[in-house]
């Protein structure tokens, strides 16, 4: 009988071998004991605690309870699949509300004996090598089993010197399931640049609770290749709302938990960065992303540990009015990370005086192919490599982007490969070729007609048509004058997109009654209004009424004014 079934059968603890001492080092807990003669919580953390409650009362709801469930202790996800992962949501805000007395589960005996099972439950989705499976996509997977240690060794720690009576039900599994995972940590792999750093916190984490030199040793392997910080402070991945935050976060963990106060420079500079990512409303920049963030509304919530970390170490009142940015436009949604905050009553501080965050500025980031410009109350985005090239957002009303296509053989789709300037102006370019191709040569037929054999790559080119797009993108009074210039094959259709968030009205556009959601304007201005703030842009043109143009994106699902013509084809038009 193996583990896994031992376990399901008997709904009993088993220990892998070798067998894990459960006292860990004395000196450590002995002060972190110490240091749970708490001072008063600010009323932010309070705040925090409350909505976790709100979280452990969701999640209790996809508990399985039902002892002759084979699921018995297991947490479901959305998919109605029990996963580590889900597993893990429940340990982590579960035991951060059963050891905090302001939570209305402080020491809940019922929530304890969940939390039991569900540690218990856990341990059993764990492989024989310390690795569990993400099961979306990776399976016996070390940086999945870094993220979940990172989350699950500071509850762990926390738990084990609180005064929660029967602890053990709950500490006794953790510890099992990290110790083997520290196992994997040590001689396992990575996908991502941002793995590295995931399992190197997850070493520091565990190297609290056992300082082991393996530990250490192998945390420093992969820090020697040098940590992927451009030099305009992004991180390889660019993923401004994702994996930046989290490579802050865990750099920090790692810096502190192996003495490396080297690796906060790193965090600095990429915090810095991020204020010139910011729209006025609070949100940040994605769409230079190169992860599954790209494009997406995301706001400032998972950079709130490192701004509030530094903001206090460093005294900067830069990060402390990014905190006190995150309070105010997405505080429930730092709720996951209340972790950080009962662990480190340094962080309870009072932030330092707030300084002004950068608002008014012209910026390119090169490395990131992203220009960011920034006047006050209305910020743009131009963007290379990437099909969306203009974005243009006041608080309450966004132009989520500019998107241009022609019908060139199907591969029109406007992308820049990077952008330049000239006299205060940004140029955006593209040169494509549209080529046929001649008999393939009689010394290479192999007579067999096999059309793979006879590759278009080695067959001469002929009749090659041209098209040349450039973009120059100019700042006026209170926003942005865009000229195209098309040149080359004469007669191609094309459309420009004008693509704005839902929830606000058009005017000035005509509906296009072969598409839903779709408008033109075909002369003058347009306008878009939402909550009283009003985006005008335009002169239109109208020469064609196709805007589905073969090779090009599909429509986005929001509200969108296409601008139509044919090549030769020059245009101004404004947005502010």
């Amino acid at each position: 009988m193996n583990r896994r079934t031992f376990i399901s059968r008997h709904g009993q603890l088993v220990f892998l071998s070798p067998i894990i001492p459960l006292t860990p080092l004395t000196s450590f807990f002995e002060s972190k004991k110490a240091s749970l003669k708490l001072k008063a919580k600010p009323n932010w953390l309070v705040k925090m605690i409350k909505n976790n409650d709100g979280s452990v009362d969701r999640i209790l709801e996809r508990y399985i309870s039902e002892k002759s469930d084979p699921k018995f202790g297991a947490i479901l996800d959305a998919y109605a699949i029990p996963s580590p992962h889900a597993s893990t949501s429940f340990l982590k805000s579960g035991i951060c509300a059963l050891i905090t007395e302001e939570s209305k589960y402080f020491k809940d005996g019922s929530l304890l004996e969940k939390l039991g099972h569900a540690a218990n439950f856990l341990l059993n989705l764990q492989h024989e090598d310390g690795t569990i499976d993400l099961l979306s996509t990776n399976f016996h997977s070390t940086p999945d089993t870094g993220f979940i240690v990172k989350w699950l060794a500071p509850i762990y720690r926390m738990l084990l010197v609180s005064g929660v009576s029967q602890k053990e039900l709950i500490t006794q599994p953790l510890l099992t399931f990290l110790m083997n995972a520290g196992i994997a940590l040590t001689t396992g792999g990575i996908h991502t640049p941002n793995h590295r750093w995931v399992v190197c916190s997850a070493l520091a984490e565990l190297y609290k609770i056992e300082p082991d030199q393996k530990y250490l040793d192998r945390a420093n392997t992969w820090l020697a290749e040098g940590i992927d910080l451009d030099p305009d402070g992004q991180y390889e991945e660019k993923s401004s709302y994702i994996y930046s935050s989290l490579s802050d976060r865990v750099l920090i963990s790692t810096a502190r938990g192996f003495n490396k106060p080297e690796l906060l420079d790193n965090v600095r500079k990429n915090l810095e960065m991020t204020f010139y990512y910011l729209h006025p409303n609070g949100e940040i920049v994605t769409e230079a992303s190169g992860r599954q963030d790209n494009s997406i509304i995301g706001t400032l919530e998972n950079y709130y540990y490192p701004y509030r970390y530094l903001a206090i170490k460093d005294k900067n009142g830069q990060f402390a009015s990014a905190c006190n940015l995150i309070e105010k436009t997405s505080f429930e949604k730092t709720t996951g990370f209340l972790y950080y905050f009962l662990e480190d009553q340094s962080l309870w501080e009072e932030l330092p005086p707030e300084e002004s965050l950068p608002t008014d500025y012209a910026k390119v980031f090169k490395h990131s192919g992203l220009a960011r410009i920034r006047r006050g109350d209305y910020d743009a985005s131009i963007l290379a490599n990437n099909a969306v090239f203009f974005t243009f957002h006041k608080k309450n009303v966004m132009l989520q982007g500019i998107r241009l296509a022609s019908a060139f053989f199907g591969k029109g789709q406007f992308s820049s490969p990077d952008i330049q300037q000239k006299v205060g102006k940004y140029i955006l370019r593209s040169q494509l070729e549209g080529p046929y191709y001649q008999p393939f040569g009689k010394d290479k037929i192999t007579g067999d007609g096999d059309w793979s054999k006879m590759p278009r790559s080695q067959r001469p080119q002929s009749e090659i048509q041209n098209l040349a797009t450039t973009l120059s993108i100019e700042e006026i009074e209170g926003g942005f004058e865009i000229e195209i210039n098309i040149q080359g094959t004469p007669h191609v259709p094309l459309a420009l997109e004008i693509i704005f968030r839902p929830g606000g009205k058009l005017g000035g556009t005509l509906p296009n009654e072969m598409e839903d959601g779709a408008s033109f304007l075909k002369t003058g201005m347009g306008t878009y209004e939402k909550d009283g703030e009003v985006i005008q842009f335009g002169p239109g043109i109208h020469q064609h009424q196709w805007v589905s143009i073969r090779g090009s994106l599909p429509k986005m699902d929001a509200p969108t004014v296409f601008l139509t013509g044919f090549t030769p084809f020059i245009h101004k038009f404004r947005i502010s």
